[in-house]
C-alpha cells in the first residue's frame, strides 16, 4: 500500500507539474498573443494614418494638376487673343487719320491741281484701307440696318417715316471692328 502511496503521489507531482507547465505555457501564450494584438493595433494605426496621408498628399496633387492645367489654358488663351488682337493699339491709333482722310475725300474741288491732290489722298487712303483689312479690321455697316448697342453708339433718334422703328437713319463717325471684336462703335442717328 505503501507503494501504492508512493506512485499515487508520484503520478499527483508529475500531474501537478505538468499543470503547472501548461498553465505557465499558457500564460507565456496569452502574454505573447497580447504583445502581437498590441502590434497589430500599432501597425493598424501607422497604416491608418499612412493612408490619410497618402489620400492628402493625392488631392494636394489633383488640386495642384488641376490648377496647372486651368493656368496652362488660360496662358494658352491670352497668347492666342494677344496674337490675335495684337494689331488693336495700332488700329486706334490709325482710327483718328482714316476719318481725316474720309473728311478729305468729301471735299468738292473744281482745281485740276486739287483734283489731283485728291487724287492721291485717294490712293493713300485705299491703301491704308487695305492694310487694315489685311490685319483683320472691317467697318461696320450701320445705314438701314437694326440698331445693336453692341456695334452702335446712338447719338440722336428722330422719327422718319422711310425706315423702320429701331432703324439706323444716318451715320455720324464709321465703327470699326477687328476680327470679331469691336475697336470702335458707330456714331448713329436711330429712328424711333
Amino acid at each position: 500500500m505503501e507503494k501504492e502511496k508512493e506512485t499515487l503521489e508520484v503520478q499527483e507531482e508529475a500531474t501537478y507539474d505538468q499543470t503547472t507547465e501548461e498553465t505557465v505555457e499558457t500564460q507565456q501564450e496569452t502574454a505573447e498573443t497580447e504583445e502581437q494584438n498590441e502590434e497589430l493595433a500599432k501597425a493598424h494605426a501607422q497604416i491608418a494614418e499612412l493612408q490619410s496621408k497618402l489620400q492628402e498628399m493625392e488631392q494636394r496633387y489633383l488640386r495642384l494638376y488641376a490648377d496647372f492645367d486651368n493656368f496652362r489654358r488660360r496662358t494658352k488663351l491670352e497668347f492666342e487673343a494677344a496674337e490675335k488682337y495684337r494689331a488693336q493699339s495700332l488700329v486706334t491709333d490709325l482710327l483718328p487719320a482714316l476719318d481725316n482722310f474720309e473728311r478729305a475725300l468729301k471735299v468738292e474741288v473744281e482745281d485740276e491741281k486739287a483734283k489731283s491732290i485728291l487724287q492721291g489722298v485717294e490712293m493713300v487712303y485705299r491703301s491704308l484701307v487695305e492694310a487694315l483689312k489685311k490685319e483683320g479690321v472691317e467697318a461696320i455697316e450701320s445705314v438701314g440696318k437694326p440698331f445693336d448697342p453692341h456695334v452702335h453708339q446712338a447719338v440722336m433718334q428722330v422719327e422718319d417715316g422711310n425706315y423702320e422703328p429701331n432703324t439706323v437713319v444716318e451715320e455720324f463717325q464709321k465703327g470699326y471692328k477687328l476680327k470679331d471684336r469691336v475697336i470702335r462703335p458707330a456714331m448713329v442717328k436711330v429712328n424711333q
